[in-house]
């Protein structure tokens, strides 16, 4: 699949931010086949888990560091999935990435198969 992320921007801490990713099936495979997950890389820092979310939408799981203030959603009809970041901090500030798995879904990067090219939020004080 390809992914595009989109949504990113300078937002002060304390609000919110809604991040998209369109998801386009290629080789004939349906987008709902695929765990998605949610990556950040913050400058000079390892990639960090952010939340994940299984190909029905039935089951969710989040990194430490952001559990409570992220959700991450899907609508395989139109092919998005969604992370809503509520209560956003100085540290969320990095680049995200949207991620496919064709397993069952992690919380480690090498798990996953495909990669968005990210979309840069930057939280200020």
């Amino acid at each position: 699949v390809q992914l595009q992320a989109s949504g990113g921007g300078l937002v002060q801490a304390g609000g919110s931010l809604r991040l998209s990713c369109v998801v386009s099936p290629v080789s004939g495979r349906t987008v709902g086949r695929y765990t998605m997950g949610w990556f950040r890389q913050a400058p000079g820092k390892e990639r960090e888990f952010v939340g994940a979310i299984n190909w029905t939408g039935s089951n969710t799981y989040y990194g430490d560091r952001v559990r409570g203030r992220a959700t991450v959603s899907r609508d395989n009809a139109k092919n998005t999935v969604s992370l809503q970041m509520d209560s956003l901090k100085e540290e969320d500030t990095a680049l995200y990435y949207c991620a496919a798995d064709g397993g069952y879904g992690s919380s480690q990067s090498v798990d996953y198969d495909y990669w968005g090219r990210g979309t840069l939020v930057t939280v200020s004080s």
